[in-house]
C-alpha cells in the first residue's frame, strides 16, 4: 500500500505556512511517524531541504506519480527535534496557531547565528623532524617556513591570529606546509557564553590559584537557602529524594508537586533530583521565573554541577541563546536552567522537568502560541519519558487539584531548611486607621517598626502590592469594593466615568458615595513606589533607601546591582513591587511590610484571590530567614478577607479550599475549563460587528457541547498602540470539548471573509 506525508518545510521559510505532500518511500513505511525530520527534494533543482512530518495518509491530493519521494529520515534527530516537532503538533491543536508559530516556539535552535570558530595551526612532526625540516628551510633561504617552524618547535599548537598577525605567514606558506604535512589547520567551533557563567568560571579558576574553595564563599542575598559546607538535607527532604528514586521506573508514576513553605529548601531538593538523574545518564531542565534568574540563584548550581550547566534569559543576544541549545543538542551541557522558553532545550536524553514557583503567572506566554509551560510541560515529559517535579509555597490551584485527585503525587515541606521559625504576622485595618485620624501610607503599627529596625541596624522591605493594578473602585471607610452583579469580579473605572466589567461587557455609571456605608471616601488607588520612597525619605530622613521597580532596573544589570547593594548592607530599606519578594534570601531583614495589599485582589480577573494569597505569602516569607526572629506587618482595607487571613497564617491549605469552593459555585478552572478569544482590530466597528457575529456562532456551536459563552467585552486594555481589543470567554468542564469548539470556530474563521482584518489568539486559562 502507498502511504504519503504531509510535510512543512523548513520553518526558516516564512511565506511556507503550508504543507507540501510526498510519496514515502517503501523503506520508510511503518517507520515514518508524525514529528520526524525529513530530507526532501524542493524548489528549483530538487535542492534537498529538511522539513517536519505533519501527518502520514494513504491517499494523496494529486496523481500519485507526480509527487517526489522523501529521501531519507535524520535519524540523528529522532531523539530531540523529531520530539520538539511532535510537541510543536500537539500545541498548535490545544492552543489554537497555525503549524509555523508552534514549530517557531518549540525550535528557536534553527534560527541558526553565524559561528564562532577557534582556528588553530599545529605541528604534525616529532621534535626530530621538525628540527632537520627547520635545516632544510634555512639552507633554502625559505624564511617564513623557517620562522613557522621554529615557533612550532616551541609550542606544537598556535592561534591562527598569532601566525597570520605577529608571525606574518601567509595563506599560501600555510597551504605548501599543510601539503607537505609539516603541519594541520584546524578549526572547532567555540560556544558563546552567557555573562554570568563566564564570571563563576573567572571566580572558580582564581579560587583553586589561591587555594580556596569558592563554593564555600558566603553569597549575600542568594537564593532560598545557602548550604554551608558539609551540607546534608534534613528528613523532610531526604524522603522527597528518596521516594523519587524507588519511583524512577515506574511508567505510571511521572509527576510530582513539592509544596514547601518559604526557606523549606526546595533548590536542595530540586539539586539532589537533578543529580540523580545525571548520574542515570539523563538530563534535567530547570525552569525559573525571570525574575529569580538571578546571578546569586545560578551560584548554586554552578559550585554542584559546573561547566555541565547552561542558562537562558530574555537578555542573552540571538547567537548566545543558539549557542546553548546547540550545546545542549550536541550533548556538551545536560542540565538547561530559565524561564519558560528553557522548556524546549533539544536534550537528547531528557530524564526531568522542574518548575520552580510553577504558580508564576510568568509561565504563561502572552504570544501566539499562547501557552502554559506546566500543562506544556506536562506533554514534553510525556514524549520523552521523564519525570516533571513543580515546586512552589503557593502552589496553584491546577496543580493542587491534580495532586488530590492522584494524578501527580504530593510532598510537602512544612519547616524551613535552616530550623528558623516564620515571621510573626500582624494584619492592620487601614479602615480603623483613618477612623482614629491617620492617612499616612504607613499604619502607626508600621512606623514604629521601621523606626525600631533602624535603631537595632536591621534592615526592612516594603512591598507595594500593585500587581495586575486596574482602575477599580474601593471604598477607605468599609473596604468595599464595587463589583460586576454577573461575574463576581470588580469593575474597571474607564476614563468615560463609566464602570466596565472586562468579562461580560455589563456597564454601570461611577459612583461617588459608598453603596454599603455611604461614605464619601470611595475611588481608585493612586500611588507609587516612587511616592513611597518620597514618604520614607520625609519620615526616616536617616535612612538609606533603595527602589527597585521597573524604572531602576532599565539597565541590563539593574536587578543584580540593586540585589547586590542590599544584600551587601548598603541600604536599610528596600522598596519594590513584586520583584523584590521572588525567593530573595536576606539574612538580615527582620520586616517586611506589605502596603495595601488587598490592590491586587480587586483586579478584574477570576484568579485575584489566588495571585493575592500567593504575593502576600512570599513577601512575608522574606523576614527572618537569618538568625534573627521576623515580623511582617499587612496593611489592608479588607482585613476579614480569606486570601489575607490564609496568607498571613501561611495557611495554603484552608485557601486552597475557600477558594477551590468559589471556584466550583462559579464554574472557573480548575473546577471547569475556560478558553478565552481576544480578537483585535484597528477599526472599531469593524472589530465589534466581528467579535458579535463570533460570539453568535460560538454560542451556537456550545449548544451542542453544552457549553457556556460569555462576552463579547473589551479587554481591561481595550487599546494598544492603535489597536482595539475585546474577548470573550467558552466555559467547559472538558478540554476536549473546548478543543473541538476550538476547532470549529478556527473553520469559521477561516471561511469567512469579514475576518481578514480581524486577528483572533486562544487562550486556555
Amino acid at each position: 500500500m502507498e502511504l504519503f506525508a504531509d510535510i512543512i518545510i523548513d520553518i526558516s521559510h516564512s511565506k511556507l505556512d503550508q504543507t507540501f505532500q510526498y510519496r514515502v518511500p517503501e523503506a520508510l513505511q511503518g517507520v515514518l511517524e508524525p514529528g520526524n525530520v525529513v530530507e526532501v527534494p524542493f524548489g528549483r533543482g530538487d535542492r534537498q531541504t529538511r522539513g517536519y512530518v505533519m501527518r502520514i495518509t494513504d491517499y494523496s491530493s494529486c496523481p500519485p506519480e507526480k509527487l517526489k519521494e522523501i529521501t531519507r529520515v535524520e535519524t540523528d534527530l529522532v531523539g530531540a527535534e523529531s520530539k520538539l516537532t511532535a510537541l510543536a503538533l500537539w500545541m498548535r491543536d490545544y492552543y489554537g496557531c497555525t503549524t509555523l508559530q508552534a514549530l517557531r516556539t518549540v525550535l528557536p535552535f534553527r534560527q541558526k547565528a553565524a559561528q564562532r570558530k577557534k582556528k588553530t595551526v599545529a605541528l604534525r612532526l616529532s621534535r626530530e623532524e621538525a628540527l632537520a625540516k627547520l635545516d632544510g628551510f634555512r639552507q633554502k633561504n625559505q624564511k617564513a617556513r623557517a620562522r613557522l617552524l621554529e615557533a612550532l618547535i616551541g609550542e606544537t599548537v598556535l592561534p591562527r591570529e598569532v601566525v597570520t598577525g605577529s608571525l606574518k605567514i601567509t595563506a599560501s606558506v600555510l597551504r605548501a606546509l599543510e601539503e607537505q604535512g609539516v603541519i594541520a589547520c584546524e578549526s572547532e567551533q567555540v560556544y558563546r557564553t552567557p555573562a554570568v557563567l563566564r564570571q563563576l568560571r573567572e571566580e572558580s579558576e582564581g579560587s583553586r590559584e589561591t587555594g580556596h574553595e569558592s563554593a564555600e564563599d558566603p553569597v549575600p542575598g542568594a537564593g532560598e537557602t545557602h548550604e554551608p559546607p558539609g551540607f546534608h538535607l534534613n528528613r523532610e527532604q531526604q524522603d522527597i529524594v528518596d521516594a523519587f528514586l524507588e519511583e524512577w521506573d515506574d511508567p505510571n508514576r511521572r509527576e510530582y508537586l513539592i509544596h514547601g513553605v518559604t526557606g523549606s529548601g526546595k533548590t536542595a531538593v530540586y539539586m539532589e533530583l537533578i543529580d540523580a538523574v545525571l548520574q542515570r545518564g539523563r538530563q534535567a531542565i530547570l525552569l525559573i521565573p525571570e525574575i529569580s534568574l538571578t546571578y546569586q540563584n545560578v551560584i548554586r548550581f554552578y559550585h554542584r554541577f559546573g561547566d555541565r550547566i547552561s542558562i537562558l534569559h530574555s537578555r542573552l543576544s540571538q547567537a548566545e541563546r543558539y549557542d546553548q541549545f546547540e550545546r545542549a543538542r550536541t550533548g556538551d551541557i545536560n542540565v538547561m536552567i530559565g524561564p519558560r522558553s528553557a522548556l524546549f532545550t533539544p536534550f537528547q536524553k531528557l530524564g526531568i522537568i522542574i518548575i520552580d514557583e510553577e504558580h508564576e503567572s510568568s509561565y504563561k506566554s502572552e504570544a501566539v502560541p499562547r501557552y502554559h509551560a506546566r500543562e506544556t510541560a506536562q506533554k514534553r515529559a510525556a514524549l520523552e519519558g521523564a519525570k516533571l517535579v513543580l515546586g512552589s509555597a503557593t502552589p496553584s490551584l491546577e496543580a493542587y487539584f491534580e495532586a488530590e485527585s492522584g494524578r501527580s503525587r504530593l510532598f510537602t515541606l512544612r519547616q524551613r531548611a535552616t530550623g528558623g521559625q516564620l515571621p510573626e504576622v500582624a494584619i492592620v485595618d487601614m479602615c480603623e486607621e483613618l477612623r482614629a485620624g491617620n492617612r499616612s501610607v504607613f499604619s502607626r503599627r508600621l512606623f514604629d517598626k521601621i523606626k525600631d529596625r533602624l535603631e537595632r541596624g536591621q534592615q526592612t522591605m516594603l512591598f507595594l502590592n500593585r500587581r495586575g493594578y486596574s482602575g477599580f473602585v474601593s471604598c477607605r471607610s468599609c473596604g468595599h469594593v464595587v463589583k460586576c452583579p454577573h461575574c463576581d469580579v470588580s469593575l474597571s473605572l474607564h476614563r468615560n466615568g463609566r464602570l466596565v466589567c472586562h468579562y461580560c461587557g455589563y456597564e454601570q455609571p461611577a459612583v461617588h458615595r459608598c453603596p454599603e456605608c455611604d461614605s464619601p471616601y470611595i475611588g481608585g488607588f493612586k500611588v507609587g513606589t516612587e511616592q513611597i520612597e518620597e514618604l520614607v525619605a520625609q519620615s526616616f530622613p536617616c535612612a538609606r533607601v533603595l527602589r527597585m521597580d521597573a524604572d531602576t532596573t532599565r539597565g541590563k544589570d539593574g536587578h543584580a546591582e540593586i540585589l547586590r547593594a542590599f544584600g551587601s548592607r548598603e541600604a536599610d530599606i528596600l522598596i519594590g513591587t513584586q520583584m523584590i519578594v521572588k525567593g530573595h534570601d536576606f539574612p538580615h531583614v527582620t520586616l517586611v511590610g506589605i502596603l495595601v495589599a488587598d490592590l491586587s485582589l480587586n483586579v478584574s480577573d477570576y484568579q485575584a484571590a489566588e495571585r493575592t494569597f500567593a504575593l502576600l505569602t512570599q513577601a512575608a516569607g522574606r523576614a527572618g530567614r537569618g538568625m534573627e526572629a521576623g515580623e511582617v506587618v499587612i496593611q489592608t482595607f479588607v482585613p476579614e478577607n480569606y486570601a489575607i487571613r490564609c496568607a498571613a497564617r501561611q495557611d495554603y491549605e484552608s485557601f486552597y479550599r475557600q477558594e477551590l469552593e468559589y471556584r466550583m459555585l462559579s464554574g472557573y478552572p480548575p473546577a471547569g475549563g475556560m478558553m478565552a478569544l481576544h480578537c483585535f482590530g484597528r477599526d472599531p466597528g469593524r472589530l465589534a460587528v466581528a467579535a458579535d457575529y463570533l460570539a453568535k456562532f460560538a454560542r451556537r456551536t456550545a449548544q451542542r457541547y453544552e457549553a457556556d459563552v460569555i462576552g463579547p467585552a473589551d479587554e481591561t486594555v481595550a487599546k494598544v498602540n492603535d489597536v482595539y481589543r475585546k474577548v470573550l470567554y467558552v466555559k467547559h468542564s472538558s478540554p476536549g470539548a473546548l478543543t473541538a469548539m476550538k476547532n470549529r470556530i478556527e473553520q469559521y474563521i477561516e471561511a469567512n471573509t469579514g475576518f481578514q482584518e480581524i486577528r483572533v489568539q486562544f487562550e486556555r486559562k
